[in-house]
């Protein structure tokens, strides 16, 4: 056996990749190598154990018996080699270079630009990447340096800072009210039509904890994308929920006052252990607290026309 083999990383990444993919096409795009490439990268694998790592089949290539049995150590490798790399770029010292940002797919489109346009007259040495996704991105993996959430994350090796609490406000368009009339007390809302969600169970669950008992059926539109669900309500399409900061200042829709407090959206900023002390990402980090929690406090008034953060301002 050559045990130099088994400690090329670029072997082991390619073994792992075509795990994932089940395929050497799959595994070449999601690496950006070539097909050859990772095939010779597993051949010289299966040289080095002498067994076969992975079985044809006709969707593509599963992994064999000695194949299953390298997986746990391949990833414990990709973990120990990811860790490396978060510890070396954590060393860089330049108030310069890439901060790559991940937030709800609402978040990236209705909070975050203003507040990153901002960020960038501040510190134009720094350049930004948003990553608009509803999916929880592994900082480990380098997937993002910051991410914002909107629940406390419970991921290991990583810090967390709650900065915000966004009040949220029942909302409908001017269209939806003309046509239907508008509610005076939260009993009416049950002769109206209400957009809430298909899958996720939040809005139920808040609802529940309110005391309102309702099921998935009393909303007459339903979508899981929240950036979606906001254009249905701005349509017409019926009653919902949304953020008071981005709602109240938009002049299609109407907060409806029904004597109802609904719970604040807690908003979390999440950085790995190792990067976050880095002095671009600590710098990103606090302007990004400070807008956020500003926007927190906003008032109606002052929503449409937001506060510029200060470059020369001290960080909090």
């Amino acid at each position: 056996m050559d045990t130099a083999k088994l400690t090329d990383w670029s072997l082991i990444q390619s073994f792992l990749a075509v795990a994932e993919e089940g395929s050497l096409s799959g595994a070449a795009r999601s690496l950006n190598r070539s097909q050859p490439t990772l095939g010779r990268h597993i051949q010289t694998l299966e040289a080095s154990l002498s067994q076969q790592l992975f079985e044809r089949h006709p969707r593509g290539l599963r992994l064999s018996q000695a194949g299953t049995a390298l997986l746990p150590m391949a990833r414990e490798m990709q973990q120990q080699m990811y860790r490396l790399s978060l510890q070396a770029a954590g060393q860089s010292e330049e108030l310069a270079g890439t901060v790559r940002i991940t937030a709800s797919v609402f978040a990236a489109h209705y909070l975050l630009p203003p507040i990153l346009a901002d960020i960038r007259r501040a510190e134009p040495g720094i350049e930004l990447e948003l990553v608009p996704t509803d999916e929880s991105k592994n900082l480990l993996y380098r997937a993002a340096d910051i991410a914002l959430r909107m629940y406390r994350p419970s991921q290991l090796e990583v810090i967390t800072q709650h900065v915000a609490d966004l009040p949220l406000g029942i909302f409908a368009a001017h269209t939806y009210l003309a046509r239907r009339g508008t509610p005076r007390v939260a009993e009416d809302l049950w002769n109206h039509d209400l957009v809430g969600y298909d899958n996720n169970d939040l809005i139920l669950n808040t609802m529940a904890a309110m005391g309102w008992q309702a099921e998935r059926s009393a909303f007459a539109m339903r979508c899981d994308n929240q950036a979606t669900y906001w254009q249905l309500v701005r349509a017409g399409c019926g009653i919902g929920f949304c953020q008071s900061g981005v709602a109240q200042a938009d002049d299609t829709v109407a907060e409806l006052d029904l004597g109802v407090e609904i719970p604040p959206l807690p908003v979390w900023l999440t950085a790995h252990r190792a990067m976050r002390e880095t002095p671009r990402i600590q710098r990103v980090w606090s302007l990004l607290a400070k807008a956020l929690k500003s926007a927190g406090k906003s008032t109606p008034a002052a929503l449409k026309s937001r506060p510029v953060i200060d470059p020369e301002a001290p960080e909090g």
